[in-house]
């Protein structure tokens, strides 16, 4: 299948550099575009917007440590990023939003795999409520 646009969930931590390089890997092998997306969840939904912070830089709809964050991800990354979405609340909530209004084919997430994430599996709202093909890719914790 020939992706044209890979979306990758990232979290604040090192551990998203592994989804990165993997959505890296594919879109240089595809002729991809790649765009991230951050969701926090922490306060629930305080912003309901999505926001391209790309686009948008002035906008924050999260806090600036979390800003700086994203976009020392963007900076590290050997491939041209299209978009940094960011917002407030439940990804699975958004997911079709944000799939439909930027050609999303390929979402890319991780999975921890630990005691906790097999009780309780952020991934697994992901699946169940993607309207296109996702690759999990696992976490060590």
């Amino acid at each position: 299948m020939q992706y044209k646009h890979i979306m990758v969930a990232i979290e604040l931590s090192e551990q998203s550099n592994i989804l990165i390089e993997r959505a890296t890997f594919l879109a240089k092998q595809l002729g991809s575009d790649i765009s991230f997306i951050h969701i926090d969840g922490t306060h629930g939904e305080i912003y309901p917007d999505l926001v391209d912070i790309k686009a948008n830089p002035d906008l924050r709809p999260v806090n600036e440590h979390t800003m700086e964050q994203l976009k020392e991800f963007d900076a590290s990354t050997d491939y041209p990023v299209k978009k940094i979405i960011v917002g407030t609340g439940d990804l699975s909530e958004k997911l079709h939003e944000v799939i439909a209004g930027n050609g999303i084919d390929l979402l890319i997430c991780g999975h921890h795999q630990d005691f906790w994430s097999r009780i309780i599996s952020y991934s697994q709202h992901l699946i169940n409520k993607s309207p296109v093909d996702i690759l999990v890719v696992p976490i060590q914790s």
